[in-house]
């Protein structure tokens, strides 16, 4: 790579957006993030230089240093099946507008805009309110000059990770011969399987165990037989994952109850997965951590929220190869 370009990650929960830019080469100069245990795990993780905690509404976006690119997983929960669905009337989705913000003060106090945008979201978005929604974002971000492409990827399937999730990629270019000449990362073979980031020999903590003590475990018990797969317990019936991967960590995984997919480990223990497994389900490396102080519910939930890390490292290089070739073809200094 010629140079290091200044990244903005606007909702970047615990980083793993930005995890994924660095590991592409990257320098992040700017977060914002308003969940206040997510920022404690960001700070752990990346220090304090440069993470804005607090909402996005009221950011002070003239603040925001010059940006070569753009990226944020704005929040999807307006947009998902598992919500309402009520897109822009819902609050969650309007956020999308502080995106429209951020250039503007870009264009305003720096005199250009990021070159490059990139945003994440259920897949869903696509198709929501009949393709309205996504046509809306779509015209925002042209109105400001970008050329826009979207594309679902899985992350088992472009990312190596052993977990059914699927989201949609926004990504966009000041310069349409950039966009043209950029391309979405092709699918990979899965060799990075369950087993080898599951830990089914060792006993763990008696909290993520059921226990002949729980209403569901003779239902668990009869459906649970494999130990190359996962379970989610749906309260009538055990659902078990036929791709022998996880499903799509939620959110939801840190609201308690019967969220967190189950495991079957090799002394027939039927437990959930740990917080710290859920964020190897997202590429996450094993030096990135949680506090040590922090309570099990924000782990869950920051974990769900996040992004599969290796899926997003694999954007980003595309995006920086584009750049980086402009460069060399126009002699010019970024």
């Amino acid at each position: 790579m010629l140079l290091t370009y200044k990244v903005g990650s606007m909702f970047a929960g615990i980083g793993g957006t930005c995890l994924g830019f660095k590991q592409a080469g990257a320098d992040i100069v700017w977060a914002n993030e308003m969940d206040k245990n997510a920022c404690i795990t960001y700070k752990e993780n990346f220090g304090e230089d440069y993470l804005k905690e607090g909402n996005i509404l009221e950011v002070n976006k003239t603040a925001i240093p010059k940006l070569d690119i753009l990226i944020g997983g704005f929040p999807c929960q307006a947009f998902s099946i598992a919500g309402y669905r009520k897109g822009f009337e819902d609050e969650r989705g309007n956020v999308f507008f502080q995106i429209i913000e951020v250039l503007k003060a870009q264009e305003k106090v720096h005199g250009q805009l990021p070159k490059a945008i990139m945003l994440e979201n259920v897949k869903n978005l696509k198709s929501h309110d009949k393709g309205n929604t996504y046509k809306i974002i779509k015209e925002a971000l042209e109105a400001f000059g970008y050329t826009v492409k979207s594309e679902i990827l899985n992350s088992m399937e472009h990312g190596n990770v052993p977990q059914n999730r699927e989201r949609i990629f926004i990504v966009g270019f000041q310069d349409a011969g950039q966009a043209e000449r950029f391309e979405f990362p092709d699918k990979i073979p899965l060799t990075n399987h369950l087993n080898n980031i599951i830990d089914r020999n060792n006993k763990l903590e008696d909290k993520y165990y059921y226990t002949d003590a729980s209403q569901y475990y003779p239902m668990l018990q009869e459906a649970m037989h494999s130990t190359e797969t996962t379970y989610q317990l749906r309260r009538v019936y055990v659902r078990e994952n036929r791709r022998n991967v996880a499903p799509t960590l939620t959110a939801n995984m840190g609201t308690g109850g019967h969220n967190v997919p189950l495991i079957l480990d090799y002394q027939n223990n039927i437990r959930k997965l740990t917080p710290e497994e859920c964020l190897l389900l997202q590429g996450f490396p094993k030096d990135f951590t949680f506090p040590a102080k922090m309570a099990n519910g924000p782990k869950y939930k920051q974990a769900g929220n996040s992004v599969t890390v290796p899926v997003i490292k694999r954007v980003a290089t595309n995006i920086i190869k584009v750049l980086d070739k402009e460069k060399v073809m126009n002699n010019i200094d970024f």
